[in-house]
């Protein structure tokens, strides 16, 4: 435990920041597993939205540094892929 009073604001400043960064997280995979579902279910309107809400989700995630701008471009273009051959 930090025995200093700006160490101590540190740790609570990392513990809010931490859960953002979680919420936001489970609300991105939230948004993927509801786009492979509407792949799976092959209706071309639902993955469509689906696609542009998951893209969106992934840009946001990008910019807040949640996740790396290659590993994003990656899924994008998986996500692109799999709408494409549907």
């Amino acid at each position: 435990m930090p025995n200093i009073k700006s160490a101590k604001k540190r740790v609570k400043v990392i513990e809010k920041k931490t859960l953002q960064n979680k919420m936001f997280k489970s609300s991105l995979k939230t948004v993927i597993k509801k786009y492979d579902a509407a792949i799976a279910e092959g209706d071309k309107a639902k993955a469509s939205e689906a696609y542009k809400a998951a893209v969106k989700k992934i840009d946001q995630a990008v910019a807040k540094g949640i996740i790396h701008k290659n590993a994003a471009a990656r899924k994008k273009s998986q996500f692109t892929l799999k709408i494409n051959s549907l």
